[in-house]
Order: structure tokens, then C-alpha cells, then sequence
């Protein structure tokens, strides 16, 4: 039996998880880590923190699966994306917190480089549109902001990374300075269509390219960890940012199939094939994962907060002591009551892509209990993400006729039948909730030759359940559209 671990690099937790040959799952373990919020709009982590707690995940789920790294055919990784670190190559030290992909702190660049007529080189270059949700903005505010950081950048004593780039370097003791495409997509500096980094662009933005990762294709034989770290050497075999995994493992390798993963935030991706295809409805092209040498692409359209709207409920409201507890406090009241909550604390991505707008509570009456809230919590989530599938519909030009699910909030019934009701269309929800985490596995896997193509993936992808749309589209319409009304009211609040 061939074994696979993944490490599941999440906003607010690390997984892992030990995958055998027949994609179960033998060994889980996970942990939270601290939430850094300097001022509104800002969002951090510490660097240590994010590695910490993926290493004890790593080695916990070892145990819990009763093997060890000897017995392990590959390592596999995915990651939150877009987060952006910097740190000595000397030392291994960041020279500040990591920036989460979240933090809005680099509107102001974003929207100086669209004044001045930089946004068509971007999206034609990277797909991307200029927002500060993307890499860039981050690391120009730290090159700036941290006392001699570019200068140290520019003499080459610096190393830029997402999320997988650390810990790539931290389990090969800096032996390492890589990445894979699907991340170097998300940062607004790689030309999708070349498949490397973009000089002019990095020159705009006088970003050394000293300081940037090498660009590997997602499945690949990077190297391998260093033996103190587990006990034995790991080959890590693959490596792609958590929406790219999460589409790879929903078996979604043909243009056409879409999924949504329902995480800290929400993220809808579109299979387009080896299809670069530009969006004219607000959503944005990646690269999609690279079993192989082959571009692919995907449309993608990503909600900011999705079900980090729970622990807010939790952690600063108050409302609910675990976020298990959200499901029956929604479920508690027949409908929401006439209250929509737009929970824009971090500005709004596709299709509106405001990074000033704020979040509201709309339609509180005396009559509103902490129950209705809970429940236009949920269902924003659902709101979201069906402004994420017009959008694609649109693009797309022809209608999908499903939506494969996955993350935590995916085991949430009811979020799923008002998602189906909005849509439109059926929901599919696999077995295997852990999609992120194994499609991490299956590029580790296809590059130690545990598998021998996407086709035998394909066969281990398992239906559990699927929610049919039961409201009219009369009454979806008409949530849709008091929807927007509301989210109209919270735009450009911090201007």
C-alpha cells in the first residue's frame, strides 16, 4: 500500500491528512492558529505560526495513521493563496509578519497603477485584475514599508513566497526556493500565457527578480525534505494553491466542470481546458494545476469571506460558543426574517471588486433575533457564491448543469439546498469533503507514479449526495435581486 501525506496550508488552520493508494483517508490532524488584525482592513499571520502548526499536523497524522515518513511515497502541498512573506535567505527569518490575502492594504497602489493606465497590462499579461487580494501590492508595501527591505531585496539577501514557497524552504532547511504556477498566478507578477515571470511587470513595480521563487509545473519532483524533519527523507511531489487542488481533486479536468469550495472564504473555479479565456463579467483567469508540462486554465471568481462569517458569529459577536453550533441556531427560525447581511468586513471581490466596501446588517426589525442573523449569515454565503455563478454562466457562454461542493461549510444541508434553490441547478457533494487536501495528494501521487494518469482519478472521485433546487425561479430571483439592492448600500463605505 502507497501512502500520500498532504499538508493543507489553511487561513485559519493547518491540516494534514494521509492519503492511501485508493484516495481514503488513514490519518487527519489539524490545527488552529492565531488571527493577527493590526487596523480595519489589515490581516496578518506570523510566519512561525503558519509552520508550527503544519508540522505538527504532519507528524500527528503520521502517527494517527500508524506509519512512518519511510513508508510515505510522496509529500503533496496546498496552500492558502495570494498571502505574501519575505524572509533572509541567511537565516530563514521574515522580516515581518505574513500578509494575509485578505488584507486591502495595498488599495491605494492598486488603484494608482489604474489611474495610470497600467490595468489592461496586468489582466492582458496575468489574468488578474488589480486588486490588493493579489501578491503584488503586498510585497511592494513591504519592500517600502519595512525598514531596508528593498535594499536588501535588491542585493539579493531577500526570498518572496506564498504560503507553499515557506514551507517548501522550511522542510528542505532553505534548500529550496520554489513554487508552482497555479501559486505564481495569483501574485500579478507571472505571464499565464508564458508560464514565467514578467519582467515588465516587475520592473513597474521595481520588484528584484532575485527575490522570486523558481516556477515548477504542479505535479513535479521538486525534491526532497530534510531527514531531521520527519525522520526520513520525503520526496515532495506536488504543489498548488488550495482552489486549484480543490478543482484537481473534484476530478474537474475537463472544460465545462466547475466546483466551490466553501472555506474562509469561497472560491468558484471553471475547468477551461488549455483555454486561457478572458471574463467580461467581473471573474478573473488562473492557472489552473499542471499534472504535466501543458498549461491549463480556469475561470475563477473568489468571495472574500465566506465561512470566516461563522467565526465572527463566534469570535466577535459572541453569538455562538463553536461554529458547529451555527446550524441549529439558523435552523431554529423558519427564514432570516427580512435581514441580509453583507459581510464585507475585508471590501468584496468578484464580481464587484471594492475593496472599500464594508459589511452590513440590513432589515433589522425589534422582531430580529440572534437566530435570523445567523440564518442571513449562511445564506450570504449562498448569495455570494450565485453571484459567482452568473457571472460564469455568462462567460461561459451555455449553462452548467451542476456545481460540485466542498470544504467545511459543505457538510451545512441547509446552506446547500438554498444554494441549490439560488442557482438553480444541482449541487453535488462527494464523499470526500477533503477535496483541497486530496487533489494536493493526487499531484504528489501522479509524480511518484502512484497513479498513472488523470483517468484513474477520475475513477476514485465518489458521489454522496446531491441537492435538488426546490424554489421557484420567481422567489430565487427576487432574493437575488433584494440581495444586490443590499449590497449597493455597503459599497465604497471607507472611501
Amino acid at each position: 500500500m502507497a501512502y500520500i501525506l498532504a499538508l493543507d496550508q489553511g487561513t485559519t488552520s493547518s491540516r494534514a491528512i494521509v492519503f492511501d493508494q485508493d484516495s481514503r483517508i488513514r490519518g487527519v490532524a489539524q490545527r488552529e492558529f492565531r488571527q493577527i488584525f493590526p487596523q480595519s482592513g489589515w490581516v496578518e499571520h506570523d510566519p512561525y505560526d503558519i509552520w508550527q502548526s503544519q508540522l505538527e499536523t504532519a507528524r500527528e497524522a503520521l502517527v494517527k495513521a500508524g506509519i512512518g515518513a519511510q513508508d510515505l511515497a510522496a509529500l503533496g502541498i496546498t496552500n492558502q493563496r495570494e498571502t505574501t512573506l519575505v524572509w533572509e535567505r541567511a537565516s530563514g527569518k521574515p522580516v515581518c509578519n505574513a500578509i494575509v490575502w485578505q488584507d486591502r492594504r495595498g488599495a491605494a497602489l492598486c488603484a494608482k497603477l489604474k489611474a495610470d493606465g497600467h490595468e489592461d497590462l496586468f489582466r492582458s499579461r496575468t489574468g488578474l485584475t488589480l486588486d490588493p487580494y493579489f501578491s503584488a501590492s503586498k510585497l511592494v508595501w513591504i519592500l517600502d514599508q519595512v525598514p531596508g527591505a528593498r535594499a536588501r531585496a535588491e542585493a539579493g539577501e531577500l526570498a518572496f513566497g506564498t504560503v507553499d514557497s515557506w514551507l517548501v524552504w522550511q522542510l528542505t532547511c532553505g534548500r529550496l526556493h520554489v513554487t508552482d504556477v497555479s501559486n505564481a498566478s495569483r501574485t500579478l507578477l507571472f505571464d499565464i500565457h508564458r508560464n514565467a515571470w514578467d519582467e515588465q511587470l516587475l520592473a513597474l513595480l521595481r520588484i528584484p527578480r532575485a527575490l522570486l521563487p523558481e516556477v515548477r509545473p504542479s505535479a513535479w519532483r521538486y525534491g526532497e525534505t530534510d531527514a531531521a524533519i520527519f525522520g526520513s527523507p520525503v520526496l515532495i511531489g506536488g504543489i498548488a494553491g488550495d482552489q486549484q487542488a480543490a478543482l484537481f481533486g473534484q476530478a474537474c479536468h475537463h472544460p465545462g466542470m466547475a466546483k466551490n469550495t466553501y472555506g474562509t472564504g469561497c472560491f468558484m473555479l471553471l475547468a477551461t481546458g488549455t483555454e486561457a479565456k478572458t471574463s467580461t463579467h467581473g471573474l478573473i483567469t488562473t492557472a489552473a494545476a499542471q499534472p504535466d508540462a501543458t498549461p491549463r486554465y480556469a475561470l475563477e471568481g473568489s468571495v472574500f469571506i465566506g465561512g470566516a462569517v461563522v467565526q465572527w458569529l463566534r469570535d466577535g459577536l459572541g453569538l455562538i460558543k463553536t461554529s458547529a453550533e451555527v446550524t441549529a441556531l439558523a435552523e431554529s427560525v423558519p427564514d432570516s426574517g427580512g435581514v441580509v447581511f453583507v459581510p464585507a468586513f475585508t471590501g468584496l471581490g468578484a464580481p464587484y471588486w471594492d475593496p472599500h466596501a464594508r459589511g452590513g446588517l440590513l432589515g433589522l426589525s425589534r422582531a430580529t433575533t440572534g437566530a435570523h442573523i445567523a440564518r442571513a449569515a449562511l445564506e450570504s454565503i449562498a448569495f455570494q457564491s450565485a453571484e459567482l455563478l452568473a457571472a460564469m454562466q455568462a462567460d461561459a457562454a451555455g449553462a452548467l448543469t451542476e456545481l460540485r461542493v466542498d470544504g467545511g461549510a459543505a457538510g451545512n444541508d441547509m446552506l446547500l439546498q438554498f444554494q441549490a434553490d439560488l442557482l438553480g441547478i444541482r449541487v453535488v457533494r462527494p464523499k470526500t469533503f477533503e477535496t483541497t487536501a486530496l487533489g494536493a495528494a493526487h499531484l504528489a501521487g501522479l509524480s511518484a507514479g502512484v497513479w498513472s494518469g488523470v483517468a484513474a482519478l477520475e475513477a476514485a472521485w465518489q458521489l454522496d449526495r446531491i441537492f435538488e433546487p426546490r424554489m421557484s425561479r420567481d422567489e430565487a430571483d427576487a432574493r437575488m435581486l433584494r440581495w444586490r439592492d443590499a449590497v449597493s448600500r455597503v459599497g465604497g463605505w471607507e472611501k
